[in-house]
């Protein structure tokens, strides 16, 4: 049962569920079952229970509420790395929505290594986690499916296999991709690099396949010269930025698959003595707070981990608590302008209307 507790709230005597009941004007019932994460309570009722717990500073036994209930209230979340900005914001933005709704959370970090993955899932598996968010941007079927045949509910980002009690975030790379590829054509730019991810992340594929599509789309046709494969760090993007340097002809505007491919490539940029966006226009994927703050600021695809992080517990809790469940949850990208992207080097600003993509992106069509 849950533990009590002095409280400056109360000097009287300890705070425990009695308490919370009469705060919350509720029955200790109804404190016991909102604690329990029972979805029968009603959403009013919970939510000043959950207030009431707040305001006394009381905290359940969670151990003895994991015994009582068979629930352990908790929800993984296994990422691929810790050191990318955009996944500690990721993990911010899971958590908040996660403990608004009464849940505490379990978070893994793979580094990319299968050995990694088995422990994450193996402590998912202790710790009677009652579902994963899988958000590696790639999958380890062979293991995950030690989650699966235990029944335990799991999102994945993109792909994940067509089982019960598995969602899917599909996230929306073409939009977004396609706004800032029509960004720097309507800006006269016609020689267009992109640096991508791993291959073995479907996401990166995802994300290089809508920018030759785009480039299409806008009648120009990608040098695969240009076409350099990163790592999604900032460190490959300074290696992929030295291909290019060392290329014939070197592009004007530089899309990448991710902001620390980006920063790589700025760092590179300003060592060789290339000025962005004056010599270079340079274009981001997934708007960390970071991007806001360099200099200069960096233009940049969205993808809001705030969403992300909403849909995959909305997932969860949907499967876990019996409510109508959905089998994908669509996530939009769009183009955030900053900075980093200006007018090709020597060109004339009346010549930006040689091309279809050049029209309708200054023209709104």
């Amino acid at each position: 049962m849950p533990k009590s507790r002095r409280s400056s709230n109360n000097e009287n005597g300890p705070v425990n569920i009695r308490s919370v009941a009469e705060r919350a004007k509720v029955s200790v019932a109804t404190v016991s079952r909102t604690i329990n994460l029972n979805p029968t309570v009603n959403p009013a009722m919970a939510k000043r229970v959950r207030d009431a717990i707040r305001s006394l500073d009381y905290f359940p036994d969670t151990q003895a509420r994991a015994l009582v209930s068979g629930r352990s209230g908790i929800l993984g979340l296994i990422i691929s790395e810790i050191t990318n900005p955009f996944f500690p914001e990721l993990i911010q933005g899971f958590e908040d929505v996660a403990v608004g709704n009464g849940y505490e959370i379990l978070v893994s970090s793979t580094n990319y290594d299968p050995k990694r993955m088995a422990r994450c899932i193996q402590r998912m598996i202790q710790r009677k986690v009652e579902g994963v968010a899988v958000m590696t941007f790639g999958i380890e079927e062979p293991l995950l499916e030690q989650l699966a045949t235990r029944r335990i509910p799991l999102v994945f980002v993109d792909v994940g296999p067509d089982q019960p009690g598995i969602s899917l975030l599909k996230i929306d790379y073409q939009h977004g991709i396609r706004q800032g590829v029509q960004h720097l054509a309507a800006l006269g730019h016609r020689n267009i690099g992109f640096i991508s991810g791993p291959p073995r992340l479907h996401s990166a594929q995802s994300r290089k396949s809508a920018f030759i599509k785009s480039l299409g789309e806008c009648g120009i046709s990608p040098n695969p010269a240009w076409l350099i494969e990163g790592d999604h760090t900032i460190e490959g993007g300074v290696l992929a930025m030295e291909k290019i340097l060392h290329g014939d002809k070197r592009p004007s505007a530089i899309m990448c698959s991710n902001d620390m491919t980006a920063l790589g490539v700025l760092h590179k940029a300003y060592r060789a003595g290339i000025r962005v966006p004056d010599d270079l226009s340079l274009i981001g994927f997934d708007d960390i707070h970071m991007a806001q703050v360099i200099i200069p600021p960096l233009t940049t695809i969205q993808m809001s981990r705030v969403e992300l992080a909403h849909a995959a517990v909305t997932a969860i809790r949907a499967h876990v608590e019996g409510t109508e469940s959905k089998r994908e949850y669509l996530i939009g990208t769009r183009l955030v302008v900053r900075e980093s992207t200006s007018y090709p080097s020597g060109s004339m600003d009346d010549l930006r209307l040689s091309s279809p993509c050049s029209r309708q992106a200054l023209t709104g069509g």
